[in-house]
């Protein structure tokens, strides 16, 4: 059975750091691109960055892009975001999954509050 489990979310100020994993299991996703999404309350998800297969090139969205690291241990099968200078914008719950996402496979996600 395929799962993504996320962690490290919490209640963090604004202009704090925070870093969130996912650890995933039952099948080897290093031949897959990854990334994070975050849904927001009252809005859709969205995505915020990708980790490619290919050389693990990193995109971002422009609203993190500089802020925030993706990244990926491929002999843990867990990917990484490193997430700087957060914002209360950043506020929402983070998922991690292929891109584009396989829909069959979304975890509960990792709260990520930032405080004003």
């Amino acid at each position: 059975q395929v799962q993504l489990a996320e962690s490290g979310g919490g209640l963090v100020q604004a202009g704090g750091s925070l870093s969130l994993s996912c650890a995933a299991s039952g099948r080897d996703f290093s031949s897959y691109s990854m990334a994070w999404f975050r849904q927001a309350p009252g809005k859709e998800r969205e995505f915020v960055a990708v980790v490619r297969w290919i050389a693990d090139r990193t995109e971002y969205s422009d609203s993190v892009k500089g802020r925030f690291t993706i990244s990926r241990d491929t002999a843990k099968n867990t990917v990484y975001l490193q997430m700087d200078d957060v914002r209360t914008e950043d506020t929402a719950v983070y998922y991690c999954n292929t891109n584009p996402p396989l829909p069959t496979i979304w975890g509960q996600g990792t709260q990520v509050t930032v405080s004003s």
